[in-house]
């Protein structure tokens, strides 16, 4: 089978690792899911629809695919969790030390836990940003601590600088590794009415940030393809205002966009979130 790239680019920006800058790591893993099953499809379903997008973005006025954006090999290991981050942390260290930008395509949330570990290996200070509607904070699930309800927990254990924004849905067992300074919710967010969340975000963070997006943390009537759709998420709008600002103040060092179950009757979440991927690129590669 014909391997499926990121976009529909002229050759030289898609087929030739050495000269790209960005390096697409599909990872499609879904061991862990708890209710909708589905995420390990989610790489491919991106890789599909992005041919279909424009590849001039407006805001940015730019065409981000001339810094070269290959895509790479699937991560296929799955024989457990833990494996299988260990292999994600491979290869992203392998992309990291090739100075390539590297994005990762879940599969399920678990699939961030060898990025950060990787991400460790190259910085000495970083900050790991969640854009969620779950807070992913339990020590184990499941019988593993390595469940996708457990990333940022694994998370905090690299870095304990960390931000949580879009939360809406935790639970008890959890309150004990969220730091209130640190956890943005929803609903605080859309109280607010204006901008000042995001600063207070920034101030958080180091100059280095690494970016996990479950795409749960979208409002369902943006994204309703995810293993657990909570309501009252955040709009497209929001999490691209915000993250120009994060660009604007930060120093942005990868990113990894999860959870995308898709949906065979609806492919409108699938562009979402390849056009989401293509914007955020658009807005960190821009000169």
């Amino acid at each position: 089978m014909e391997k499926t790239c990121y976009g529909d680019f002229e050759e030289k920006y898609r087929e030739y690792y050495e000269t790209a800058e960005i390096a697409i790591l599909p990872v499609p893993y879904d061991g862990t899911s708890t209710w909708l099953k589905g995420a390990d499809k989610g790489p491919q379903a991106i890789l599909e629809a992005s041919p279909n997008m424009e590849f001039y973005d407006i805001e940015t006025d730019s065409e981000v695919y001339t810094h070269g954006i290959a895509t790479l090999e699937p991560v296929t290991e799955d024989a457990s969790p833990e494996a299988m981050a260990e292999e994600v942390e491979r290869r992203v260290d392998a992309i990291l030390a090739d100075k390539k930008f590297p994005v990762l395509l879940g599969g399920e949330h678990s699939v961030s836990i060898g990025a950060f570990k990787a991400i460790a290996k190259h910085y000495d200070t970083f900050s790991i940003l969640q854009l969620d509607a779950h807070s992913d904070m339990r020590d184990e699930y499941e019988g593993s601590p390595y469940n996708h309800a457990c990333v940022m927990a694994r998370g905090k254990e690299i870095t304990e600088s960390i931000a949580q924004v879009g939360i809406r849905s935790t639970a008890s067992e959890e309150k004990h590794n969220i730091e209130p300074g640190r956890i943005f919710y929803a609903h605080e967010i859309k109280e607010t009415g204006n901008s000042t969340w995001m600063y207070e975000v920034s101030q958080k963070l180091h100059d280095n940030v690494y970016i996990t997006i479950d795409l749960d943390v979208l409002d369902p009537a943006y994204m309703p393809s995810t293993g657990t759709p909570e309501p009252d998420g955040l709009t497209y709008r929001e999490i691209l205002n915000f993250l120009k600002l994060i660009n604007a103040r930060h120093n942005i060092i990868g990113l990894d966009v999860v959870e995308l179950c898709p949906n065979e009757v609806n492919k409108a979440p699938d562009f979402l979130a390849a056009k989401l991927i293509y914007q955020i690129l658009s807005i960190r590669f821009k000169s």
